[in-house]
């Protein structure tokens, strides 16, 4: 059950909500915008407007529940070949999202991580996403993990080559190498794996998203577009997760 400490700061909380029992990493990809404004006879970039606002739903409910992780794949390796304006203006939206809601998540104690490529990202994003995770590092609530210029198969491979140096320089044996050696080399070192990988706007794939520490997941894909992703879906999956029976590979009930 949530905490009474989280019914207390959250007393706008529907009964259902205050009864959740939060995973404690959700992790999400967010599909749909670009066919949203499609639908709606918009611009790609106002799709990604009204995605951002779905950001914001999703971010507050699962901070109110008591869900220790959320990462979201904001924008991933492969989206840089999409259509310079498009590109642009994803950046400028993200900049934008930063400066308006960095003093919220303060406000709310919640703490912002980046993972990816961000050296890719134009100096001003980046200087900007370096102050907003600096200004909520003492956040001890929700840690909200954004996936920016992200790939699961760079993140693999950026581990290997960092634990290929530590080998280099005889700091560590190649039969020494294990599972929690390599994962404290990952984007996410410190961090749980996720519970829930839950995907909107009906595609049927993890997209290079979390390769490794989706490993043993619960897997949810919606048809929802994201920008009507509600806080009543996203409590319906939840409880739909709490109805498998993850077994991690082992037999029931041992």
């Amino acid at each position: 059950m949530v905490s009474e400490k989280f019914r207390t700061m959250n007393l706008h909380m529907s009964e259902a909500e205050q009864q959740i029992n939060p995973p404690r990493h959700i992790a999400m990809i967010m599909d749909g915008n670009g066919r949203w404004a499609e639908k709606h006879g918009q611009l790609r970039v106002k799709g990604h407007e009204a995605g951002a606002e779905t950001v914001d739903r999703m971010v507050s409910l699962c901070a109110e529940i008591g869900v220790e992780v959320l990462t979201l794949y904001a924008f991933s390796s492969e989206n840089w070949e999409r259509p310079a304006l498009e590109v642009a203006a994803l950046m400028r939206l993200l900049q934008h999202y930063l400066r308006r809601e960095t003093g919220r998540l303060r406000e709310r104690n919640i703490r912002l991580r980046a993972i990816g490529r961000l050296q890719r990202l134009d100096l001003p994003v980046r200087r900007e996403l370096e102050k907003a995770c600096a200004e909520t590092a003492a956040g001890s609530g929700m840690t909200l993990n954004l996936a920016i210029s992200y790939g699961g198969r760079d993140e693999l491979c950026d581990a290997a080559r960092a634990v290929c140096r530590e080998v280099q320089a005889g700091q560590y044996a190649c039969e020494a190498i294990d599972h929690q050696h390599l994962a404290a080399h990952l984007g996410t070192a410190g961090l749980p794996d996720p519970d829930i990988m839950i995907r909107t706007g009906g595609e049927f794939r993890i997209s290079n998203f979390l390769l490794w520490q989706l490993a043993y997941a619960e897997l949810y894909f919606s048809d929802t577009l994201w920008p009507d992703f509600s806080r009543e879906e996203l409590l319906r999956i939840i409880r739909d997760f709490h109805q498998r029976e993850r077994r991690f590979g082992r037999v029931p009930g041992r």
